[in-house]
């Protein structure tokens, strides 16, 4: 079986840290934020090239106190894609704000820009562009409307670690950018962990009292809060992974060149795509074959744990019929998610198991044709 992600794979090869970071935290009883989570937000702002990184619970919680921290509240409209996790759109609606949605660029599957200005009213109040799969969303385009029309930009990176545009970190372009250490990720907790960037100190230390129940000092509230708070465990366990990222983000991209090298010229299928400017980190492989239900059970039947991220756009989601769309509201999007598979991708991915997953699809593509 080669698994769509294989973590044990990446524990033995840091065990011996991973194990050790873990009796540390244990023996030194830093369970709740502390000195490992400190660490880890120094060493993460150092390596996305920004001033300030607040730890915290998990990427939607990361979402929420961005959005809360750039003023977004109940009445907002928040303009984003249909074409992500529902923890987009969720965090939104938890500030009390509406997702106003925009249909994607069929190549990029990120928000398509030429789309925003026709979305935005009197009510809008921000974008939160996301950086879906690892693949940089058109920022230039995107800040050039906001600064138009006075909104606020919040950046959804929960899949986009280390990427760039325009050899800039992804995150650092609007007010603030969320990222998520889910396991799976590019960079993956044990447990669920999150982290908010931004180059504004006020902003941030807004970010910290609404993570920490408004907690000025140990028992001074000066605002109400909540308890988004990072763990000590995640903060140490990311602080030893932080120091192979770089490098596991390299296997991924020579693992992506592998993949379209070999998929290429294959009749009926669409390989991701990246922007001149962009830096892709691919933390998903995403292509669109034409007869997807089909060809994910040939995978999976012969041993490939292919997947569908994601197969229902959140305009159709039941969460949130609310809203009021329909199908038919964003074809590209749509169009998408009848056709997108995700293959398997991760650092410790080998040649030979790519190759084994590209002749797979290749004969079950070419089957379908």
């Amino acid at each position: 079986m080669i698994p769509l992600v294989d973590l044990e794979a990446q524990y033995l090869q840091i065990k011996e840290e991973i194990d050790e970071i873990i009796r540390d935290v244990v023996n030194s009883r830093s369970f709740i934020q502390g000195r490992y989570v400190t660490a880890f937000e120094t060493e993460f702002a150092r390596l996305q090239q920004c001033d300030h990184v607040v730890g915290c619970s998990n990427g939607t919680s990361a979402l929420f106190l961005a959005l809360l921290a750039a003023g977004i509240k109940a009445g907002d409209e928040v303009i984003t894609t249909p074409a992500t996790f529902i923890a987009t759109a969720e965090a939104i609606c938890h500030v009390g704000a509406v997702p106003v949605f925009v249909d994607i660029d069929p190549a990029t599957y990120t928000i398509d820009p030429s789309l925003i200005e026709s979305r935005i009213t009197s009510k809008t109040r921000a974008i939160l562009p996301v950086h879906l799969y690892g693949n940089p969303a058109d920022m230039d385009s995107i800040m050039a409307l906001a600064r138009a029309h006075d909104l606020r930009v919040i950046e959804d990176c929960a899949q986009a670690h280390l990427a760039t545009y325009n050899t800039r970190p992804v995150g650092t372009f609007g007010d603030a950018g969320a990222f998520s250490f889910y396991p799976g990720k590019n960079l993956g907790a044990y447990g669920d962990a999150g982290a908010v960037i931004t180059g504004d100190p006020d902003r941030a230390k807004m970010m910290r009292l609404l993570a920490d129940h408004g907690r000025d000092s140990k028992y001074i509230h000066t605002i109400i809060g909540y308890n988004h708070r990072m763990d000590g465990l995640q903060g140490g366990i990311l602080l030893v992974k932080l120091k192979y990222l770089q490098r596991w983000t390299e296997q991924r991209r020579s693992n992506a060149q592998r993949y379209s090298s070999l998929l290429h010229d294959v009749e009926g299928l669409q390989l991701p795509f990246s922007r001149e400017l962009s830096e892709h980190v691919y933390h998903l492989y995403v292509v669109q074959v034409p007869n997807r239900d089909t060809v994910i059970s040939y995978l999976q039947e012969n041993g490939v744990s292919a997947s569908i991220h994601y197969p229902i756009p959140l305009h159709l989601q039941p969460a949130l019929k609310f809203l009021g769309y329909r199908e038919g509201d964003f074809p590209v999007a749509e169009h998408a998610a009848r056709h997108i598979v995700s293959l398997p991708m991760y650092p410790e991915l080998t040649p030979e198991q790519i190759e084994r997953v590209c002749s797979l699809l290749v004969t079950a593509v070419k089957n379908e044709g």
